[in-house]
C-alpha cells in the first residue's frame, strides 16, 4: 500500500492520499484548508488518480477543500450523517466566535455526489478495503478508517481527531463530549493490534502499542471518566 501525506492550512491538518501503489487509483482522506495545491502536487508526483474523498469528521480544517477537489475530479465524498450539516454550515460546528474568524472566502457546500458512512461498513475503493468505525466524542459524526495488514505492511488506522500521538481530540466545541470520546477510544482503539500504525488528523504518526503504553487517555479509556482535559490540537 502507498500512502502520501502532508499537513495543510493554519492548523496543520494532515491530508492523506492512499493507493495500492504509486501510479494507481487513490482515495483522499481529509482534504482540509489550503489542501488543494498539495493534493494536486502529490497526484502529479506519484501518478495517482483520485476516485473518492473520505472524511473522518466535518470540521472545516478537514473538509474545506472537498468542493474544489470533488468538483475538479468528478469523484464522490463520504461523511457520517451526524456531521453532514457541517459541509453547508461549518460555523455552527465551531461556535460563532471561532467560526467568524476562519470562514473567510471558503467555498462551502455539498459536492454533487455525497454519500453517508455507517458504523462497521467496509468501503471497497481504489482496490483498498477501508473499515469504518463510528467514533463520536470530538464530533458526533467522527469516524476512523482501518486498513488490514498485509505481508508487507502492518494495519493502518486513519484516526482523524480521535487519537493523536500523546493526546486525543478536543471536546470543547459544539457536539464534543469527553465521556463519548473516552468510550470511542475504548471501543475503536484498544482492541487493535499494537503494530497498528496510527495516522492522525494532526501531528506525527504513532502506533497503537506506543499509545497504549504512554498516552494517558488511552491508558484510562478502560473506564476512567476523570481523565485529564485533552491538549488542544486543530479544531
Amino acid at each position: 500500500m502507498f500512502i502520501a501525506g502532508f499537513p495543510a492550512g493554519a492548523w496543520g491538518t494532515n491530508c492523506y492520499l492512499v493507493a495500492p501503489a504509486a501510479g494507481e487509483e487513490c482515495v483522499i482522506v481529509d482534504p482540509g484548508m489550503d489542501a488543494t495545491e498539495g493534493v494536486e502536487a502529490m497526484i502529479r508526483e506519484h501518478g495517482l488518480k483520485p476516485v473518492a474523498v473520505v472524511l473522518t469528521h466535518g470540521h472545516i480544517d478537514h473538509i474545506a477543500s472537498v468542493m474544489p477537489i470533488c468538483g475538479a475530479k468528478g469523484v464522490p465524498a463520504w461523511i457520517h450523517p451526524d456531521d453532514r450539516y457541517m459541509l453547508t454550515d461549518p460555523e455552527k460546528a465551531l461556535g460563532r466566535s471561532l467560526g467568524q474568524q476562519i470562514m473567510g472566502e471558503l467555498t462551502i457546500g455539498e459536492p454533487d455526489d455525497l454519500r453517508e458512512l455507517t458504523d462497521g461498513s467496509v468501503l471497497e475503493l481504489a482496490g483498498l478495503r477501508l473499515t469504518v468505525d463510528h467514533a463520536p466524542g470530538h464530533t458526533k459524526g467522527s469516524v476512523t478508517f482501518r486498513t488490514p495488514a498485509t505481508q508487507e505492511i502492518p494495519p493502518v488506522l486513519f484516526s482523524g481527531d480521535l487519537l493523536f500521538a500523546g493526546s486525543i481530540g478536543r471536546t470543547d466545541l459544539p457536539g464534543g463530549d469527553h465521556g463519548a470520546i473516552m468510550r470511542s477510544l475504548a471501543r475503536v482503539c484498544l482492541p487493535l493490534d499494537d503494530a497498528t500504525v496510527v495516522l492522525s488528523g494532526h501531528g506525527n504518526q504513532t502506533t497503537i502499542g506506543r499509545e497504549r503504553a504512554s498516552n494517558p487517555y488511552l491508558k484510562q479509556a478502560g473506564g476512567a471518566a476523570d481523565a485529564p482535559a485533552a491538549v488542544r490540537r486543530g479544531m
